[in-house]
């Protein structure tokens, strides 16, 4: 075998379907444990009113465009679920992926050191199968293993109540829907107000329930923002407002003066200021939380500057904050101390009569599987505790000092409770460390394994259309820049894994890599390792000043091909 996957979602996709335009006598097999493609958009995890947070135009890949004759979505319009599993259907159909796939099979232990060449998977497939393949991308993304509480008194509330994740949400709606009368959703995130959302407009009561030790409430913004009702998502690719966001791979755009100025001067970091007050007052005072003392609630406690792709778009039919001035979604800031038959204590003494308890308290930060043998995570860059030696810990501080001497601003953050995310946590964690967010930093000669959608961030499909070409370019050993020495690939990949928790301590950066404004420069330093052009605009003023969006990127697997020619290596 030549080349496996995990998981048919947008990155696994786009990693079968470029590997495939590339090599297109490989023997390429996708295992994907769900019965559907589209990994978070499967038709196993679709919910009423499910839409993107996206709208049409800027979540399709950069060759097969999204068409309203096709799809029934207008511009202007987010995308229904079922709608962005039908596009993924269709890609995987059209690009040849489709027949390779292997459904409902879940991969429980990669091993690399059962064979002399590749890698050994054992896999579920109603019985235990072995497979071996030269080649591996794990392309799980991060949000496939939920997270879930434990509580106390959890063995009596499930004896007459449901207890689930949000993951499960789909498989209980029509229970949640027809034959509770009240829910609880545990969390802040966009997700728990999903979950409230349907619940509460099939008239079932909604205890939203937001942690007084955790983060607090999510950023929820509208689709248009700033006094000039800019598109939220083409503001964040606009190259120019990408210069306001600090970002440590931000001189791969070539406009390294212009960054230094606005984050290493006075004037500069005012400037900066002024945008990131400008951008947060705005969202707030649109969402309209001040004028209702429930809504309220809801407001984030930190600027929009710490916090990363954790935010959420308004994109409901109907009036969210309306159902939450009704009294149909009743917000509580507490944490869940303890359960009992069909109730839910919290901290603060309210005590909770509930038919159900929904938990959107998120995923675990690694692949769902074991990978083997014992004391490989570190080799292959999963998350992990480095030992406290000098050695190691020489390398996060000299991480820090670089990072913080760059971006001062960044030294002043608000108190998070996340680990790896505030001063205060574990000093040595660290989170995925890949070189580009992708390839272990290991010394191998021949690569044969690659992580795809590692990340997250709002640019999912540009990031997954780069990500595939550049992972297809490194397993074909064709990558034109590389490190010179294993010693700067594993500077570089710590110091950009690093770089999160600094940046984003109110969303994921502590535990894994999470970007907004720094998803354009990513993409210039993936097509500067592909010796492609990463200005794509044709003159300075529509580089500086337009946004960035899958047209820019079209056809360029073909051009990257034309440039290497016969060197390309199966």
């Amino acid at each position: 075998m030549c080349l496996i996957e995990t998981i048919a979602g947008w990155y696994g996709l786009a990693v079968a379907a470029t590997y495939l335009q590339v090599h297109p006598a490989a023997n390429i097999l996708v295992l994907d444990a769900q019965a559907t493609v589209g990994g978070v958009w499967s038709q196993e995890r679709q919910y009423p009113d499910l839409k993107s947070n996206n709208m049409l135009g800027t979540y399709e890949y950069p060759d097969f465009p999204m068409d309203t004759e096709t799809y029934g979505v207008k511009a202007g319009e987010h995308i229904p679920g079922h709608v962005v599993h039908r596009y993924l259907t269709d890609y995987a159909k059209k690009t040849g992926v489709f027949s390779r796939i292997r459904f409902n099979t879940k991969v429980l232990e990669a091993d690399a050191g059962a064979s002399s060449e590749g890698w050994t998977l054992k896999t579920d497939n109603y019985g235990l199968l072995v497979l071996q393949t030269r080649k591996l991308v794990i392309a799980t993304g991060l949000t496939s293993t939920p997270s879930v509480p434990t509580f106390t008194g959890e063995d009596e509330f499930k004896k007459s109540g449901l207890l689930i994740h949000s993951r499960d949400f789909p498989q209980h709606t029509d229970r949640l829907s027809n034959k509770t009368s009240a829910v609880t959703v545990l969390g802040g995130s966009k997700s728990a107000w999903d979950v409230a959302y349907a619940c509460a407009t099939r008239n079932v009561h909604v205890n939203l329930v937001i942690r007084s030790s955790g983060q607090g409430p999510t950023w929820m913004a509208p689709p248009y923002v700033t006094p000039i009702k800019a598109w939220l998502e083409k503001l964040v690719h606009r190259r120019f407002l990408t210069w306001l966001s600090p970002c440590i791979w931000g001189d791969e755009d070539g406009f390294t003066s212009i960054r230094n100025f606005l984050h290493t001067s006075w004037l500069g970091r005012k400037l900066v200021d002024a945008f990131w007050w400008v951008l947060s007052t705005d969202a707030n005072a649109l969402m309209g939380y001040d004028k209702h003392p429930e809504t309220a609630k809801l407001k984030p406690r930190h600027s929009a500057f710490w916090t990363g792709s954790g935010l959420g778009i308004l994109n409901f039919d109907g009036d969210f904050l309306g159902l939450v001035r009704e009294g149909k979604v009743k917000v509580h800031i507490a944490d869940v101390v303890a359960l009992g038959e069909k109730t839910v204590s919290l901290s603060d003494g309210t005590t909770l009569e509930t038919d159900a308890l929904v938990c959107a308290t998120g995923w675990k930060a690694r692949p769902p599987m074991t990978f083997l043998p014992k004391g490989i995570d570190e080799t292959v860059g999963l998350p992990y505790n480095p030992p406290a030696t000098p050695l190691s810990l020489h390398e996060l501080a000299e991480a820090d000092e670089e990072i913080l001497s760059r971006f001062p601003r960044l030294r002043y953050q608000p108190p998070t409770p996340i680990p790896g995310g505030d001063t205060t946590a574990d000093a040595t964690w660290l989170p995925f460390t890949l070189y580009r967010f992708m390839a272990p930093c290991s010394t191998a000669q021949i690569p044969t394994l690659a992580f795809a959608g590692m990340i997250t961030t709002i640019s999912t499909s540009l990031c997954a259309s780069l990500q595939a070409l550049w992972i297809t370019a490194y397993l074909s050993r064709t990558l034109t820049r590389v490190p010179i020495s294993p010693v700067l690939k594993v500077k570089s990949a710590v110091l950009h894994s690093r770089f999160g928790r600094w940046r984003y301590p109110c969303g994921y950066g502590g535990r894994f890599p999470d970007f907004v404004f720094d998803a354009v420069p990513y993409l210039d330093m993936l097509c500067k390792d592909l010796d492609l052009q990463h200005r794509r605009k044709g003159n300075l003023l529509r580089e500086v000043l337009e946004a960035y969006g899958p047209e820019d990127y079209a056809g360029i697997v073909e051009e990257w091909m034309d440039k290497n020619g016969n060197q390309v290596q199966g």
